[in-house]
Order: structure tokens, then C-alpha cells, then sequence
């Protein structure tokens, strides 16, 4: 167990689970920019008294679930891994919700969207999944236990649940969508929703700060495919850069599990960043400027 803090006088007290984790690093980063009272644990989310020990000892008023697992190097180690995937995303997961509640503490968790697949309803190009909408993507076991868990987590009055889809950064960092598919030898070619990390964690924090609950479809407004990003990422990052293309049946035969395509109709978030005078920036802007942020800082 770690725990680190960074002192200030401000009300708010945030904590973030998986303190040592992709997202988690710049959540703390913002809200250390913005002066905010910030801590980060790695204490296990199924582990009750531990979690209630961490609560009683930072007091916080925020909580930010950032942990859980995803697999690695992908979702496919859900699949051998099935009984530590329970335990921290279905368990501990609401084990640390349902601490947070019992203490009447605000607790953020940042979920995803990768819980749909596109259906003739929901076709690309058409009609984006809303918040209310059921899960209908279960081809991976990672995919199975987020949308059971979430449904259980909207029982909370005290959580807020944002999708993400697909997360990019302003580097390369290995966790980043960018980074996995300039690494592979053949992609797909599907649109999809994603969510730009610089554009959206600092609606994350307004959220939860507001004490803003239920569900988020927490990605850009819009969808964009594989070959849109990368040649912007082309463009901008790496003049140089080519790839193949491949199926979704020629992609099947590689993976264990399936994987989930779709768009997320984010319209719910963009009204509720105008309350706050911010515009949430269509997909394929965002990552204009994402990529154009990296070509400025020399990112490769």
C-alpha cells in the first residue's frame, strides 16, 4: 500500500484509487495545478477494512476510482484470468462505492463505453448509444463484468460513472489507443467514439466537484475511424508513418476475445459542459490539436 498527498487548504479532499495508474497520473496532475487537496492510494478495492481504514484516515469528500483491471497486454488476460478480473472490477469496484456511500463520500468512477456493438439500430454512422441504453456487447469477459457492475453501481446515490472509449493522451504513453494501433502490424478500419484525456478529465473533475451522479457516455461528441487517426497522426506526429489494414473476421482469428465497436451519443455531457462554458470538442478536432499538441512537444 501507498498513499501520497499534496497539502492545501482548499474544502475539497480528492482521493484516487489506482493511484498509480495511467489516468490516475493525470488527474493528479490537474488537480495539483489547480491547488486542489489531492491524495492517491494503491490499497486493493476488495479489501473492505482496508478501504474503510483509508477513508477514515484522508477523510476525503472526493473519491476518484481510477483502478481496475483490463488485462495485460489486452483484454484477452481477462479471459484465462477470470476469477482476479471478478475481483477487482465486480467486487471491488462496488466494494469501494458502497464504502464510499456508507461514509457519504462523493465517489467518481471512471468506466467505459466498451459495452455496446454497433446493431441495425445503431449502425455506423447513425443513431449513438445513450446512457439508458442496455448493454448488448459481451464478446469479451472484461466487457461482461463492466456492464453487470455498472448496472448495480446506478443503485448508488452517491456515484458518478463515466464511459470512457478507447483513451488518448498528448504522448505516447503505451496505455494510450494512439500508441497500441501505430504498433500493430495491420488495424482495423471502424469508427468508434474515443475520449481525449486533455479535453475530457477536466470535465471530470468539474463533475465531480458539482456532485454530478449517474451516467456519462464520457467521449468526444462524434466517431472516427482507425485510418482518420493515423493519418492525422501522419500529418502532424510522424510524416513517415504507414499501415495495413485487415477485417474484423481477419482480426478475429488473432484474439482471444471480441472486441466492441461503437458510438456513444455524448449529448448528455456537451449540455452539461455548457453549464459550465465549455464546449466539448467533436472527435476529429480534438485530436487535430491532441496530435499538433504532441508535434510541439517533440513526441515521435
Amino acid at each position: 500500500m501507498a498513499t501520497h498527498g499534496v497539502e492545501n487548504a482548499s474544502k475539497n479532499v480528492f482521493l484516487i484509487w489506482g493511484g498509480e495508474g495511467w489516468v490516475a497520473g493525470h488527474l493528479k496532475e490537474l488537480l495539483q495545478q489547480q491547488g486542489e487537496h489531492v491524495f492517491t492510494t494503491t490499497v486493493r478495492m476488495e479489501n473492505r477494512e482496508s478501504v474503510m481504514e483509508e477513508l477514515e484516515r484522508i477523510k476525503p469528500t472526493h473519491v476518484l476510482n481510477c483502478a481496475g483491471c483490463t488485462g495485460r497486454p489486452n483484454v484477452d488476460w481477462c479471459e484465462d484470468n477470470k476469477e482476479q478480473v471478478i475481483r477487482s472490477n465486480v467486487i471491488g469496484t462496488l466494494n469501494l462505492t458502497d464504502c464510499c456511500f456508507l461514509k457519504n463520500i462523493h465517489c467518481t468512477v471512471f468506466a467505459t463505453g466498451c459495452i455496446y456493438a454497433y446493431d441495425s439500430k445503431h449502425p455506423p454512422g447513425g443513431e449513438g448509444y445513450l446512457e439508458a441504453d442496455p448493454a448488448n456487447f459481451g464478446g469479451s469477459y472484461y466487457s461482461a463484468t463492466k456492464s453487470k457492475v455498472e448496472e448495480l453501481m446506478t443503485t448508488y446515490s452517491n456515484c458518478l460513472i463515466l464511459r470512457l472509449r478507447m483513451p488518448v493522451s498528448d504522448d505516447l504513453h503505451p496505455r494510450s489507443f494512439v500508441t497500441k494501433i501505430s504498433k500493430y502490424d495491420r488495424v482495423v478500419n471502424i469508427p468508434n467514439s474515443n475520449t481525449i484525456l486533455h479535453d475530457l478529465l477536466p470535465c471530470a473533475i468539474l463533475l465531480a466537484t458539482a456532485g454530478d451522479t449517474g451516467i456519462y457516455n464520457f467521449t468526444n461528441p462524434g466517431a472516427i475511424s482507425h485510418n482518420e487517426v493515423l493519418n492525422l497522426f501522419k500529418k502532424h506526429v510522424r510524416p513517415d508513418f504507414e499501415w495495413k489494414n485487415f477485417s474484423e473476421e481477419e482480426q478475429s482469428k488473432i484474439l482471444k476475445a471480441g472486441r466492441s465497436n461503437c458510438e456513444l451519443n455524448s449529448d448528455k455531457l456537451a449540455k452539461r459542459m455548457k453549464d459550465f462554458g465549455i464546449e466539448v470538442k467533436e472527435v476529429h478536432t480534438a485530436y487535430d490539436e491532441c496530435f499538433q499538441r504532441m508535434k510541439a512537444a517533440g513526441v515521435r
